[in-house]
């Protein structure tokens, strides 16, 4: 079995996928995985496909030198506007979200409940091919593929708190204060 960065808290209550060694850009998949985290499954999705149809941007934040701005970047939370829609990174995380979805249904679970808990992106090792320039040189030509990893998670039932029919305890400072204004004391 594969290590995985974090381990889930209750793991079966989570789905899990991977990829490695896969064949596009780091940087780019990075930033995309950035603006998936936290985010419910079938609105990481729509996030996704709005993204290959340019409807929606991915911000960059980190990996943001030379980009352009965009105004849909401020909709995406991002004040600078700078922002890309990486195709690429949006289908391979597409695909791996599919998987986690599919390995979610196998394990039983809530599908419609499920959000991504953890989703990391780490550099794979480069792979290399070589250029011709000029004056019979050769140059490295380098690709940056990335290993990627989620975890999805059923959400956990909200539990309301029960009602203190005890009044709140007040500091000294606060009880003088209230005296001070004239309201009773409790």
């Amino acid at each position: 079995m594969v290590k995985y960065a974090r381990e889930a808290d209750n793991a079966s209550k989570c789905a899990k996928a991977r990829g490695s060694d896969l064949r596009v850009h780091f940087k780019n998949t990075r930033e995309t995985a950035f603006a998936l985290r936290k985010m419910d499954l079938n609105k990481a999705k729509k996030y996704l496909e709005d993204v290959l149809a340019h409807k929606r941007a991915v911000p960059f934040r980190r990996y943001n030198g030379s980009t352009g701005r965009t105004a849909q970047a401020k909709n995406e939370g991002n004040p600078g506007g700078q922002a890309r829609w990486p195709v690429k990174s949006a289908e391979f995380l597409l695909n791996l979200l599919k998987n986690a979805e599919s390995n979610a249904e196998v394990k039983g679970l809530d599908v419609d409940n499920l959000f991504i808990n953890h989703i990391q992106v780490n550099r794979a090792m480069c792979q290399r091919r070589r250029t011709y320039r000029a004056h019979g040189r050769i140059n490295p030509y380098m690709s940056n593929p990335c290993h990627v990893e989620m975890i999805l998670a059923e959400k956990e039932a909200a539990v309301k708190a029960e009602k203190d029919d005890k009044p709140r305890k007040m500091s000294k400072k606060q009880l003088a204060i209230k005296l001070r204004s004239g309201s009773k004391s409790a």
